[in-house]
């Protein structure tokens, strides 16, 4: 695990990725660099990281200090490391559903849904965000499984009017408390992928958790939903680097 700079949330983040590391069992490592960490210098470690035969999966956190480039930092990571699945290669593979990763967070996404023997299916499936991390690979795997796909965003024209057709709303656009009732179809899958912080400064989601949580079949918290579903398939993720570099079959 790479870290650049102090920010709190990549902190707690980072943190939680280490204790789940050790819970299972995994070997890792944190370089933490400093806000002034220049391109290069990051690269360099990514390189070095990627000729270490005893490390199978590399992470650098998100958002980088606005100097650095993350396209670039993530270009460099080996695709058989890139344990969050951004690395070009592993993003084409996901569009073609011959993917070795998942993005964690989408993955994690699918797995509640399937635990709950939610059906995709058929289904009105509506996205509420674009980004690479969440977004778009949400859209492709819930079209991976027959879903009915929109995918909004701050274009979008007449959004509650989008947001009230769907059978399972995945809201991934950074803005506490966004969904509100009036945006949620009596019975549906509610998914809240936001990690957010209110007026109070508590951690919230971007749904209006409270007015939406008696309108809808199923609605995940913040915390405690999709969050420990991210880090799970970050887990999962990383063991199947692991037998892939081996070539370990099972």
């Amino acid at each position: 695990m790479v870290i650049v700079g102090d920010d709190p949330a990549s902190r707690v983040y980072v943190n939680n990725k280490k204790k789940a590391c050790e819970a299972v069992g995994f070997y890792s490592e944190e370089y933490a660099l400093p806000a002034s960490a220049t391109q290069e210098e990051l690269l360099d470690l990514v390189n070095t990281l990627n000729s270490k035969a005893d490390i199978n999966g590399i992470l650098v956190q998100l958002p980088l200090p606005k100097h650095l480039d993350d396209k670039a930092v993530i270009a460099a990571i080996n695709p058989q490391k890139d344990v969050d699945a951004f690395h070009a290669v592993n993003v084409g593979k996901i569009m073609l559903c011959e993917y070795d990763f998942l993005p964690c967070t989408p993955a994690g996404v699918m797995e509640m849904l399937h635990s709950y023997d939610i059906p995709v299916e058929g289904k009105e499936c509506v996205v509420i965000g674009r980004s690479n991390i969440v977004g778009k690979p949400m859209g492709m795997l819930l079209l991976h499984e027959n879903g009915t796909v929109t995918i909004c965003h701050s274009r979008t024209k007449n959004l509650a009017e989008v947001c009230r057709r769907a059978d399972i709303l995945v809201a991934a656009v950074g803005i506490p408390k966004f969904v509100k009732a009036d945006m949620v179809k009596d019975g549906a899958v509610v998914i809240d992928v936001g990690m957010d912080r209110d007026e109070n400064g508590k951690l919230c989601g971007d749904v209006d958790f409270e007015s939406v949580k008696d309108k809808c079949s199923f609605i995940t918290p913040v915390p405690g939903g999709v969050g420990p579903m991210t880090i799970a398939t970050l887990m999962k993720n990383t063991l199947k680097a692991c037998k892939l570099q081996n070539n370990i079959n099972d």
